[in-house]
């Protein structure tokens, strides 16, 4: 019988995929597939900081930015190690497929590069989950590592559940079979986001890791559970919650975003009119707008306004004429 991991679909699952539908398809039809590029990246700095937060690296966002930035910053060089790895292999999960071992390896070796002698390999001994001195979960024996990661796989390639509920049991199960010495926690995490990239490319970029992070408490006792009842739906259930609060909490900022950019847009027109036609005076109003990336009635507004401040006047005939700009002290 092939391997199904441990969970049953429930009436919550169903609302909450057809829930994260619609706000894939709020957030298409708003930005036409598209995250500007200020939000793509900040969007992958949340995601990196909450990641390592989750396994205690103290970084905050300002400070791995700073990192990112080549920017010296004060902090552990484990810690400043970890959140450049980090950054390296979400920026590399384009070119890898999610039922690939070989992938899943090498992206291990980028996330965990000179962080663990064997990054890149499944582990060669026993391993356990502690919280202090108290053994919470024991991961199967390493000479299981073979077949089960194979067994997950196979049945993340050849499955007909919805990408969003298998994302979330794989990112279950990885963490069961912690096939991994150290670094399961953060490659659960960062195969999932690769999972529903490969689903909707958008999600790349969703911070499903800070709601995770916020509710970090709930996130471990749900392992825990799973773990005891043979059963992880009410984890994927918390993470489908996560990625729907995600989803809003994007959305929103984007928005917010995309209006101020308008804004300033908007105040600076007549400025970028005034330098390009001061440069440039032989310009037609559509040459101008095509160089400003602005429609030509946008510009033919602000222009008549610039007319009326007597900031700007055209001299001669309508072909062949010129454009005189007003110099102000």
């Amino acid at each position: 019988m092939a391997y199904q991991p441990p969970f049953q679909l429930t009436h919550t699952m169903t609302r909450q995929v057809a829930r994260i539908g619609e706000l894939i398809g709020t957030w298409k039809a708003t930005h036409q597939n598209l995250l500007l590029p200020e939000l793509r990246r900040g969007n992958r700095i949340k995601t990196i900081q909450a990641s390592l937060a989750v396994e205690q690296n103290t970084l905050s966002v300002e400070q791995v930015t700073a990192v990112l930035a080549g920017k010296t910053v004060l902090g552990q060089p484990r810690e400043i190690q970890e959140v450049l790895n980090a950054f390296a292999a979400y920026e590399a999960m384009s070119h890898w497929q999610p039922h690939n071992l070989e992938d899943l390896l090498a992206a291990h070796g980028l996330l965990m590069r000179g962080l663990v002698d064997n990054a890149g390999h499944l582990r060669q001994s026993g391993t356990g989950i502690y919280q202090g001195t108290q053994l919470v979960h024991m991961a199967p024996p390493a000479n299981q590592l073979p077949r089960l990661m194979d067994d997950l796989l196979t049945w993340l390639k050849t499955t007909d559940a919805h990408p969003l509920i298998a994302s979330a049991a794989f990112h279950y199960d990885s963490e069961f079979i912690h096939p991994f010495s150290d670094g399961n926690g953060r490659m659960g995490r960062l195969w999932q986001t690769l999972i529903l990239s490969d689903w909707q490319p958008m999600l790349a970029y969703l911070p499903v890791e800070t709601v995770i992070k916020h509710r970090q408490q709930a996130y471990y006792q749900l392992l825990g559970e799973a773990d005891q009842n043979s059963d992880c739906s009410a984890f994927i259930e918390f993470l489908l919650a996560a990625i729907e609060s995600s989803l809003e909490e994007a959305i929103a900022s984007e928005t917010e975003t995309r209006v101020e950019m308008q804004v300033k847009t908007r105040v600076k027109t007549p400025d970028k009119i005034l330098a390009l036609l001061q440069q440039q005076p032989e310009l037609t109003l559509a040459e101008v707008a095509n160089h400003i990336g602005l429609s030509t009635s946008t510009v033919e507004r602000a222009v008549a306004k610039l007319k009326q401040q007597h900031k700007l006047s055209y001299h001669g005939p309508k072909k062949g004429g010129y454009w005189q700009v007003k110099i102000t002290t």
